[in-house]
């Protein structure tokens, strides 16, 4: 037997098998995407999960937000009432001052 010198074709060919992916190959990686779509389809419940989560919070918040601030007016409109109601009070006792000041001829106080 006389040993051949390999050619370039037989050896590129070799290469190329080795390099070329096995069954067992191609089973591990759709074992693995398999695996993904499960992860993704967890990830995609979690998400849908937590979606929820902050609707709810952000109508609880909506809520407690809209009830301070009928307790802010309510609370603003009061105090005007009261400002406003001072105010009268004042104004009727200048008022009376001012003619008991000119009843009894005084000169108006500063």
């Amino acid at each position: 037997m006389s040993i051949e010198p390999d050619s370039l074709i037989l050896q590129m060919l070799r290469e190329m098998r080795a390099d070329m992916a096995t069954k067992d190959d191609v089973a591990a990686v759709k074992g693995d995407i398999a695996t993904m779509r499960s992860e993704f389809s967890d990830l995609k419940a979690d998400f849908t999960s937590l979606r929820a989560d902050v609707a709810s919070d952000m109508m609880a918040l909506r809520k407690d937000v809209g009830d301070r601030i009928v307790g802010l007016r309510r609370a603003v409109v009061e105090y005007h009432t009261s400002v406003i109601g001072h105010g009268v009070l004042i104004s009727e006792l200048e008022a009376r001052l001012r003619r008991v000041e000119q009843h009894l001829d005084l000169p108006e106080a500063q």
